[in-house]
C-alpha cells in the first residue's frame, strides 16, 4: 500500500494517491444521502490559491466546509506517525497552519482550528497538576 511507503513516492505512486478524492467521490455517490458529502470529498485537496487538486478550484469556488475538512485533514496527516517520519509536535503543526494561511485555506477556517486545538490543550491542562515526569517516564502531551 503506498500510504504505508517508508520512503518517496515515485510520480506514479503520487498520481495513484491523488486518486483517492475521485474514489472517494464516486463511492459517495452511489447513496443519495452522501450526494453532498461526495462533492466535499472531492474537493478536500484543492487549495483556496488553487495550486490543489483535482479540479484546481480556487477562491470562492470552494466551499468553506473544504477548507474546514482540509485543514483537520492535514493536522491528522501531520501529527500522525508514518513509516517515513514521526509525528509532528503541534507547535510545529500549528506554524505550518499559520504559513499556509490564507495560500492552502481559508484565514478563517485555519484561525477557527487553531483557536478550537489551543483551546484544547488549554482544557486538558486545567485542574491536573503537573507533575515531573521521572527519568523513566517521558512527558505526555494532549492533542500533539
Amino acid at each position: 500500500m503506498v500510504l504505508l511507503k517508508p520512503g518517496p513516492l515515485t510520480e506514479e505512486e503520487q498520481k495513484e494517491m491523488r486518486r483517492h478524492t475521485e474514489i472517494g467521490h464516486r463511492l459517495l455517490r452511489r447513496l443519495p444521502e452522501f450526494w453532498e458529502g461526495a462533492e466535499l470529498v472531492l474537493s478536500h485537496h484543492e487549495r483556496h490559491d488553487g495550486a490543489g487538486y483535482p479540479r484546481g478550484l480556487r477562491g470562492d469556488e470552494l466551499p468553506v466546509e473544504v477548507s474546514v475538512i482540509s485543514v483537520a485533514d492535514t493536522y491528522d496527516a501531520m501529527t500522525t506517525d508514518r513509516p517515513y517520519r514521526k509525528g509532528l509536535a503541534w507547535e510545529a503543526v500549528r506554524a505550518e497552519l499559520v504559513r499556509q494561511r490564507g495560500k492552502q485555506w481559508r484565514e478563517g477556517a485555519v484561525d477557527s482550528f487553531i483557536e478550537m486545538i489551543d483551546e484544547e490543550r488549554r482544557s486538558a491542562r486545567v485542574g491536573r497538576p503537573q507533575a515531573s515526569p521521572g527519568p523513566a517516564q517521558p512527558a505526555t502531551r494532549a492533542l500533539t
